[in-house]
């Protein structure tokens, strides 16, 4: 075994390290990751909060946007020349994650997932715009799932999947996953203790996040 904290190899079993004397027992390892897993969760909530915070003091990214398109006069085809969407007034949000969409949503009755939707959505279009595409908004999304069962929200994210996927090599970036593995996930891997929602959600925030990191590098928000 290996010095979690100076590398060094030192014998099976060891419980404080000969070189370094950190502790190296397995319980003291198992309540490192547990600590490292509950700051991820930690900073990923305290990020969350600061989100809709700010949607509440109104900085919202729409008020420069239409400024920064236009003022890009050579954009009409930037999708296909293969340029970067015009600065959109703010930096977009790329550290979304799962443990806080799950925890909020289960505090606030699941309001803030459809919160958390409208804002990906959102900043999808800033960061994919000129491609063709629109993500629908939350409107859209709750109207529309209402009226056909559910199957509507399917759709979105199935669209929403192969749009990240489309968009990755514009930046740079090679996105495996499509919306046809999304769709899979949430369809048939719901029959896998139910865990199948959750790993769709994941991939979408997860790819959703390169693409607006990317976008606010280009940028130069970074």
């Amino acid at each position: 075994m290996f010095c979690t904290k100076c590398g060094k190899q030192i014998p099976d079993s060891t419980k404080f390290c000969p070189y370094c004397g950190a502790n190296c027992s397995p319980e003291q390892d198992i309540a490192g990751q547990a600590g490292q897993v509950f700051n991820k969760v930690e900073k990923e909530l305290g990020s969350a909060f600061d989100e809709v915070k700010q949607s509440f003091n109104g900085n919202s990214n729409n008020q420069n946007y239409n400024q920064g398109y236009n003022a890009n006069q050579n954009y009409s085809n930037g999708y296909n020349n293969g340029t970067i969407p015009p600065y959109s007034g703010t930096r977009l949000k790329d550290d979304r994650g799962l443990a806080s969409y799950i925890i909020l949503s289960i505090i606030t009755c699941g309001i803030y997932s459809y919160y958390f939707i409208y804002k990906m959505a959102h900043d999808v279009n800033i960061a994919c715009d000129g491609d063709g595409e629109n993500t629908s908004g939350i409107v859209a999304f709750i109207l529309l799932s209402f009226i056909t069962c559910g199957i509507y929200a399917w759709f979105w994210y199935y669209n929403l999947g192969n749009r990240l996927a489309a968009n990755g090599p514009r930046y740079g970036l090679s996105i495996q996953e499509n919306g046809t593995t999304v769709l899979l996930w949430w369809i048939f891997g719901a029959f896998i203790c139910g865990i199948g929602p959750l790993v769709a959600m994941h991939i979408l925030i997860k790819n959703s996040n390169k693409i607006c990191n990317a976008y606010n590098r280009a940028q130069g928000l970074m």
